[in-house]
């Protein structure tokens, strides 16, 4: 008899709760679509490097779970107690009949293990079906063949997510145990007349303090987007705190003056059934006031992280292009810069690439078509402090903020050398005279304190030859391949300044002999099997060759697309949960209102008002719901994402708009099917 009951139960509730059962099902596919992306990239053709990759995504993405389903388990605790309360009633007609506290624990265990069984088979199902999509994604994030993708089902990933959700519903079961074991008839009886009580504000005082939240926001806006170059840690979590204390105040403050201020606009307030309306909307926010702050945030959040990790990624393939015009890089030096290792004794014993080659019996050209070698420089006494000058002294915070090794050397080329560089680069050579120098650069922060530095004439000393700068600012570019704007600045210098010193460092940078993509890797082994040989067996001292690296455009392109992969998943995942999270609390909310007010929308009826106006009405009063916390969020975004636009000059903000774009289409498709769901649903619930 209870199962029958719990059953019916169920059917009903599949109408009456859709939002419940859709939430289940969406977050239940998410979990095991994330998670069974190594089941999914396993069935395609990748290279061994890349599936090291992918097990780093993978293991990433595990721990990004354990978040993820603390935050899954919270949103499935509270709507399924907040759908209790709205069975209250019903309770109290199983209990008047009869029925002990023990049986009502009964009919709910079996309707939460039904629902449970139904959510994991439905969800599993959506979420097989749509980590098949999920490959064409990872077969574009790493440039894989996809004709070797054949249909696959993550045992693994299921039995994660099962196990994820079985604790979930456990801990429901628990609570509703507890809840079922608290109840007394005459608060069930009496709780369809029990209403949350409106709270009643002094408008006056909401004015004060809305006032008061926009100055406070204003001061974190200005802070993180205008000031952010002198911005310490302990300043920024202070602007947070602001920032979140002003979201609350706001909201607060705005639901005691909106409908006074309404009110006041007496044409709008009286026409048609705006007055019923904008009485149910503040009533809505007023009782929501914490709840809808903390949906802003993760809204805000949720924007923020979706953008920024699309940004650095598509960002990172763009820079593939531009800085990487070469297929070879190998450097050979020494990274002792004391005036011991810059001795006659480390002069004559600096070994270059080409002599090192020969010695252990390698062709240092073979397999490619064109190379070029040149060498740079290091000055004992020409290090950060000399060349910033005082610049750090006027602006201490700057300093504490990149952490600044002011002892660290610059490094230094000649103009002929710099030229052959950007000659094979095909990029702008320059010309200097033999008092002159230049710095080329494409770090952001450092680019702005070096600008200043030539925008002043910084006279410098390099081995004893004093030089003014060429140009009033940077040349904007690299001399080493990469995937992201990391040069934090190489100074060039007339070819007589570095006369009779010993070079620091050795370079090659070379194109190899091939053009199909085969070809390039095999020559690309070559490399790094030649590279391992002779370090595993190089001889290295302070006053020889202690430093020797490699990096190649298709390894520094396989990070770099591992780099981009691991962010944009991990984004994405938990801004999917957030706006999950933010679409079902809103919604239950809504059609909880809709229930209350299921008896004024019938009185409406009676004084005949017709179908279209309670329709208006619903879709007006669920829309601003809806937009309050998404419109303070996108605004929040705008000056958070372009704090994030800072913090991301290294990877490049050129493909900031599109990743922007990315997180609209995703919000628009989770927030605004939660919206339709909802509307619909709520019309449902008072025709």
């Amino acid at each position: 008899m209870l199962c029958k009951m719990s059953l019916r139960n169920i059917k009903r509730s599949i109408k009456d709760y859709a939002i419940y059962f859709f939430t289940l099902i969406i977050g239940v596919s998410i979990f095991y679509v994330f998670n069974a992306i190594g089941s999914q990239a396993s069935a395609l053709q990748l290279k061994e490097s890349q599936y090291e990759i992918v097990e780093l995504l993978q293991s990433m993405l595990s721990a990004t779970s354990i978040f993820v389903a603390v935050i899954l388990a919270l949103l499935i605790v509270y709507a399924s107690r907040f759908l209790m309360k709205r069975r209250h009633r019903e309770f109290a007609v199983y209990m008047t009949l009869g029925m002990s506290k023990g049986q009502v624990s009964v009919i709910l265990f079996v309707e939460t293990v039904l629902i449970g069984i139904i959510s994991l088979g439905v969800g599993l199902l959506v979420g097989t079906a749509l980590s098949q999509l999920m490959s064409a994604v990872v077969v574009d994030m790493f440039e894989a063949d996809m004709s070797a993708y054949h249909f696959s089902f993550s045992a693994e990933a299921a039995q994660k997510t099962v196990l994820y959700f079985v604790i979930m519903y456990v801990a429901v079961i628990i609570l509703n145990n507890v809840a079922v074991t608290r109840m007394k008839l005459i608060d069930l009886i009496q709780s369809a007349k029990k209403m949350e009580r409106i709270p009643n504000r002094n408008p006056w005082i909401c004015l004060v303090i809305f006032a008061l939240s926009v100055a406070g926001l204003v001061y974190a806006y200005y802070t993180v987007g205008w000031n952010y170059e002198t911005l310490g840690q302990t300043q920024l979590f202070i602007c947070i705190l602001i920032g979140a204390a002003a979201t609350f105040f706001i909201f607060w403050s705005v639901s005691g003056i909106a409908l006074k201020v309404i009110m006041s606009m007496k044409k709008t307030y009286h026409k048609g059934i705006n007055t019923f309306t904008f009485r149910q909307i503040s009533s809505m926010i007023n009782t929501m006031v914490f709840a809808m702050t903390m949906i802003c945030l993760m809204l805000f959040l949720t924007i923020c992280a979706i953008s920024s990790s699309f940004a650095v990624r598509n960002s990172m393939n763009e820079n593939m292009l531009e800085m990487c015009p070469a297929d070879l890089e190998l450097h050979l030096g020494n990274l002792d810069y004391s005036k011991e290792a810059q001795s006659e004794e480390y002069g004559d014993n600096f070994t270059s690439l080409a002599d090192l080659y020969e010695k252990k019996g390698y062709d240092l050209t073979e397999g490619m078509s064109e190379y070029l070698d040149f060498y740079t420089y290091s000055d004992p006494t020409f290090n950060w402090e000399k060349s910033f000058g005082d610049v750090f002294k006027q602006d201490d915070g700057a300093v504490v903020q990149m952490q600044i090794d002011m002892s660290a050397l610059e490094e230094i080329i000649t103009v002929s050398d710099y030229n052959r560089l950007m000659k094979f680069y095909h990029q702008d050579e320059i010309s200097l005279d033999e008092d002159e120098y230049a710095v080329v650069c494409d770090f952001k922060n450092m680019m702005d304190i070096r600008n200043y530095e030539l925008s002043i004439g910084r006279e410098i000393d390099i081995y004893g030859n004093n030089l003014k700068p060429k140009y009033n600012r940077c040349i904007e570019g690299f001399i080493s391949l990469g995937a992201s704007h990391i040069n934090t600045g190489v100074f060039i210098v007339p070819d007589s300044v570095v006369e009779g010193h010993a070079p620091q460092m050795n370079y090659l940078i070379g194109n190899y002999d091939a053009t199909s993509k085969t070809d390039r890797e095999k020559i690309d082994e070559m490399q790094y099997s030649r590279y391992e040989s002779i370090w595993n067996n190089l001889e290295t001292s302070s006053h020889s060759v202690n430093y020797y690296y490699i990096d190649t455009k298709l390894h520094i392109g396989e990070s770099a697309i591992g780099l981009g992969a691991i962010l944009a998943f991990i984004g994405l995942y938990i801004g999917l949960v957030f706006l999950v999270s933010c679409g079902a609390i809103l919604s239950l909310k809504c059609l909880s209102e809709s229930v209350d007010s299921a008896e004024r929308y019938a009185v409406l009826r009676k004084i005949g008002v017709d179908e279209m106006d309670i329709s208006k009405s619903i879709f007006c009063q669920i829309g601003i719901f809806f937009l309050a916390p998404l419109i303070l969020a996108i605004i929040h975004s705008v000056f958070g994402m372009k704090f994030a636009t800072y913090l991301l000059e290294t990877f490049g903000t050129e493909a900031i708009r599109q990743s922007i774009g990315t997180s609209a289409i995703v919000l628009a498709l989770i927030y605004g099917g939660y919206f339709i769901i909802t509307y619909f649903s709520s019309k449902n619930t008072v025709s």
